[in-house]
């Protein structure tokens, strides 16, 4: 299965921390980032890809995507 590498930044370390919690929820591939200041990189499947990138942005993040 494809895989989506998506990069996100947010205003604020609370709501990249409120996005990685919500993506572990989505069982993504492997999260990470530098949450204080306000980065997100996450690894997903390409089937659970656009409900990654809704979550990010209800949540006030910006994405860019590229496929593994």
């Amino acid at each position: 299965m494809n895989q989506v590498e998506i990069k996100a930044t947010f205003s604020g370390e609370s709501a990249a921390q409120e996005a990685l919690h919500k993506l572990q929820a989505l069982r993504v591939v492997d999260v990470g980032g530098l949450y204080e200041q306000g980065l997100l990189t996450a690894t997903v499947d390409a089937a659970i890809a656009d409900k990654a990138l809704r979550l990010i942005e209800q949540i006030g993040g910006q994405a860019d995507t590229s496929i593994l």
